[in-house]
């Protein structure tokens, strides 16, 4: 992982040419949004995949996929594979909040990736596709971290070992970076593109007043 004195330096402005409606939904990726919008800040590995995850899901006003967690301001794509600016390949939701809770925003963000490892997400090898949650609101922070210890329990009865998904505020984490104009909705303007996510097959319970009622998973597949 670099550093912040090893970084690269970066850029004092945006990328150009980033559109601000979203392809698919049709409203703004840049705001300002409705009253009662949150924004939740995810990585999962590959961006690409990952957005559209989140855009299907009801109740999200915009999603768009940019670069986080690192230390290199308006990075490009090619700084982020680098390794050298710190950044994930995150996604921005944005959602109505009376709509669609956390839970069910971090319900989905668990069961489409395999948060236990590291540095990488199957194929895809590197610090920018480590997991991540930077939440914004307490709770966001809650629901990560009740989840969390929910889905840690499903993980080890499967056979997986500890998750390695970071989880910090966003203000910590530090500024969302926009990606370039043709990673934001790639799927839906590529269809046949590359994409590293889909199920798990493990199901992330929701709904759980305290940690120390989380119980254990029923449906328990074959270690691996």
């Amino acid at each position: 992982m670099t550093t912040a004195d090893t970084s690269l330096p970066g850029r004092s402005t945006p990328l150009p040419d980033l559109p601000d409606r979203h392809v698919v939904l049709g409203t703004s990726m840049l705001g300002p949004w409705p009253a009662g919008t949150e924004v939740l800040y995810v990585a999962v590995g590959c961006f690409w995949g990952a957005e559209r995850i989140f855009w299907k899901l009801p109740g999200v006003v915009t999603t768009a996929v940019g670069y986080m967690g690192g230390y290199t301001p308006n990075a490009t794509y090619e700084e982020v594979c680098s390794g050298r600016t710190g950044h994930t390949e995150a996604v921005l939701i944005a959602y109505d909040a009376s709509l669609i809770s956390p839970e069910l925003l971090l319900k989905a963000f668990w069961e489409n990736h395999d948060p236990t490892q590291g540095f990488r997400q199957g194929n895809d090898v590197g610090t920018q596709y480590r997991s991540a949650v930077y939440w914004t609101t307490a709770g966001q922070e809650a629901a990560a971290r009740t989840t969390r210890e929910a889905f840690q329990i499903v993980l080890k009865g499967n056979g997986f070992g500890d998750i390695t998904t970071e989880l910090r505020p966003a203000e910590g984490a530090g500024p969302f970076y926009y990606a370039e104009g043709y990673h934001q909705q790639y799927l839906h303007k590529n269809p046949g593109g590359y994409c590293n996510h889909g199920p798990n097959g493990m199901t992330c319970p929701v709904g759980l007043v305290r940690q120390d009622e989380v119980p254990a998973q029923k449906d328990v597949l074959p270690p691996r």
